[in-house]
């Protein structure tokens, strides 16, 4: 069975639901739906001290290379280990530089894709966390044993492919917020969030994925982003695999886009529902059914305005985004052209 085939076979609802499950699959896509419906005409927060979006500026001058934290606030070598953190689904443990400041050092396919994730969202004005990649990275006082990503370790205690990431020094990451739920729903901004999470196929939408960030000097001032963008540039939903769902070349270029553009509004093919056999777990099959709403019925003018974000990236910046997160000239490619088709799809509308 070809990719495409299998793709459209997961696609598919399952035949077997029960008329239960059916209704509340049903009540949950509508009420969602209704929630994140949003008007022609955009509408900003009431609160001035609560933001997602800010200004970018220069878009094209912006080094997509080294992303929001620049070429000076790379980790100072060499980092030492803390302790593992066994949350989420990728192996990941805990470092301080020698300047003596924490960051996370994950592996395994998110350490290639949140990079790039984080560098197109951030280049647009969104909030994201610092990312660089490490091919290869000494770790001092690494552990003989790994409870994950063991694979990933040299005998030397090197480890290759691993991603730092920290947030910016200025800000602390103080709760969770929800798609559903937020002070943004129906605003320009948190629309184009949403788009942005479809242009990379970021199906991961759990609420603790993401962060609301305030300053230390300024607690009043609240920054809502997402912290967790390594779900990305793959299948537009769970897999039963990570390499068919995210950092995968063939199912990004398989996805699709764009699955309806009325007058005044567009959906998105984003996210799509999880496959047959997560029926069996209920609960998190209608949590990520009701995440489908995020895609969809997002005011077209949101959806293009986002998309004249996106377009002022220079080719160039695109490709520099791909080489961040370690992936060859060639892989750099594949994945800039269909990015660059999305762009253009969304400044068409």
């Amino acid at each position: 069975m070809t990719f495409a085939k299998r793709y459209e076979r997961d696609r598919m609802p399952p035949r077997n639901l029960s008329s239960l499950a059916r209704l509340a699959v049903a009540i949950c896509l509508v009420s969602s739906l209704n929630a994140l419906s949003a008007a022609v005409e955009p509408k900003k927060p009431a609160d001035p001290n609560l933001i997602m979006w800010t200004d970018p500026g220069d878009i094209k001058s912006k080094n997509l290379f080294y992303g929001p934290g620049g070429e000076e606030n790379q980790p100072k070598l060499p980092v030492t280990f803390i302790k593992e953190d066994l949350n989420g689904h990728s192996p990941k443990f805990d470092v301080r530089d020698a300047a003596g400041k924490k960051w996370k050092a994950k592996m395994d396919i998110e350490a290639h894709t949140e990079p790039v994730a984080s560098r197109l969202v951030w280049a647009v004005g969104y909030l994201t966390n610092e990312n660089y990649f490490y091919p290869t990275l000494k770790i001092e006082g690494l552990p003989a044993h790994l409870s994950r990503g063991q694979e990933f370790v040299g005998p030397e205690g090197e480890v290759h492919g691993v991603r730092l990431q920290t947030h910016p020094d200025h800000l602390e990451k103080r709760k969770n917020w929800s798609w559903h739920h937020n002070p943004f729903i129906h605003t320009r901004q948190f629309n184009g969030l949403r788009v942005m999470m479809a242009v990379i196929n970021n199906w991961d939408l759990k609420d603790d994925n993401n962060g609301i960030f305030t300053e230390a000097k300024d607690a009043e001032k609240k920054v809502y982003a997402v912290s967790d963008l390594g779900a990305s540039f793959g299948s537009s939903g769970e897999s039963y695999t990570n390499k068919g769902s995210k950092g995968n070349l063939v199912a990004y270029r398989h996805s699709g886009f764009l699955s309806r553009v009325a007058r005044h509004h567009v959906d998105f093919k984003f996210p799509t529902h999880l496959p047959f056999l997560y029926i069996f777990n209920l609960p998190h099959f209608l949590s990520e059914f009701r995440n489908r709403s995020i895609g969809k019925h997002i005011p077209r003018a949101d959806a293009k305005w986002a998309g004249s974000l996106l377009a002022q990236l220079t080719p160039q910046q695109i490709r520099d985004a791909f080489r961040a997160g370690g992936y060859t000239s060639e892989e750099a490619e594949g994945y800039a052209v269909i990015l660059e088709k999305r762009i253009a799809q969304l400044n068409a509308l």
